[in-house]
C-alpha cells in the first residue's frame, strides 16, 4: 500500500498557511519533502511535521526549540528523552508567559488608576 501524499497547495489549505511558509520551514530543514522534479511531495510526516510546527509556533516555542525537539525525537529509541525535554521547554515557556501575564496585571492597574485620575479632573472641571 503506497504511502499517502500531499502536495504543498493541500498543506497550504488544510493548515491555512502561504507556501511561502511551507517553503520557509522546509528551508529551516523543519520539513523534509521528496522531490519529483520541481515538484515537492510531501509524506505523512512532514504532513504531522508541519502541523507541530504551527502548534509549538501558536504557544510560543521558537523555530530553533521545534527543531531541537524534532532532532531528539528522530535520534530517541523511544519517546522519553523527547517528553522530557517537551517538559522541560513548556515549563520554560510557562514561566515566561506567567511573568508576562504578571506585567500585564501591573500594566492593566497603573492604566486603571491613570484613567481614575483623568476622569476626576474632568469632573472638576464640569463644576
Amino acid at each position: 500500500m503506497a504511502e499517502q501524499t500531499f502536495t504543498i497547495s493541500e498543506l497550504a489549505r488544510e493548515f491555512d498557511v502561504t507556501t511561502r511558509t511551507i517553503r520557509f520551514y522546509e528551508d529551516q530543514s523543519l520539513l523534509e519533502p521528496a522531490r519529483e522534479g520541481q515538484r515537492r511531495i510531501y509524506s505523512r510526516r512532514d504532513r504531522v511535521r508541519l502541523m507541530l510546527i504551527l502548534r509549538g509556533k501558536r504557544i510560543g516555542l521558537s523555530l530553533l526549540e521545534i527543531r531541537e525537539l524534532f532532532d531528539l525525537y528522530d535520534a530517541a529509541s523511544n519517546d522519553e528523552p523527547q517528553l522530557r525535554e517537551f517538559i522541560r521547554i513548556l515549563s520554560r515557556k510557562e514561566q515566561q508567559l506567567q511573568e508576562q501575564l504578571d506585567d500585564i496585571r501591573v500594566v492593566l492597574g497603573e492604566i486603571g488608576q491613570i484613567r481614575s485620575q483623568c476622569e476626576k479632573a474632568l469632573g472638576k472641571q464640569a463644576v
